[in-house]
């Protein structure tokens, strides 16, 4: 029996309940991603439906070490803001300059929502990247925000129409004070949520 990709059915992981499968990894999705060529547009749109505060900060060789893109450093930058609905992070991000998929992405299909990421059940780095490579996903933009949150980008766009992202935030990670916000800061003494997860290792 083949399924109408021709794949044979033994060969597709096992069903074992409602909401798994054999080979799942992927963990909680945790955030979804606006790729923008004007972040402060896409901010002022969002919270017109009422998400925010945003808090805005640039990825760049000042707050990102490690930076790759498609297995060698590279040397970008991108304007990247946050902001939390629920468990959610939902993300904007603006290529500024230097090779990456963010702006591939807008030269091949405008702006929308580039990437989906998920906290791979907190699986120790290694393992994320060595599981996403080992199913034919390579690695093809990482690096490490405030050297301490590892994050990296996996070629699955082709695959199932996005591309995945994982990352992995220390515990005791605090949040820098970014750039700006807006339309404006939370009450004194609030923090932005941390979703901390393991080591922060990579």
């Amino acid at each position: 029996m083949t399924s109408e990709s021709g794949k044979p059915a033994e060969e597709w992981p096992t069903v074992l309940s409602a909401t798994e499968l054999s080979n799942s990894f992927l963990g909680n999705l945790i955030e979804i991603c606006f790729v923008t060529r004007d972040h402060q547009r896409t901010m002022e749109g969002l919270v017109r439906l009422g998400i925010g505060p945003w808090r805005v900060y640039t990825f760049d060789s000042a707050t990102v070490t490690q930076r790759t893109y498609k297995g060698a450093e590279a040397d970008w930058a991108i304007k990247v803001c946050f902001a939390d609905v629920g468990d959610m992070a939902v993300e904007i991000m603006q290529p500024l300059y230097g090779p990456s998929i963010f702006q591939e992405y807008l030269d091949r299909h405008g702006e929308g929502i580039q990437h989906i990421a998920f906290d791979a059940g907190e699986r120790p780095w290694k393992q994320r990247i060595d599981t996403f490579t080992g199913r034919g996903f390579p690695m093809v933009q990482s690096g490490r925000f405030a050297d301490r949150n590892a994050f990296a980008f996996f070629d699955t766009a082709d695959a199932t129409g996005t591309t995945f992202e994982t990352y992995d935030i220390p515990p005791d990670f605090v949040w820098p004070e970014p750039e700006a916000w807006f339309p404006g800061p939370p009450p004194a003494g609030q923090r932005p949520p941390v979703r901390g997860q393991g080591s922060g290792e990579r």
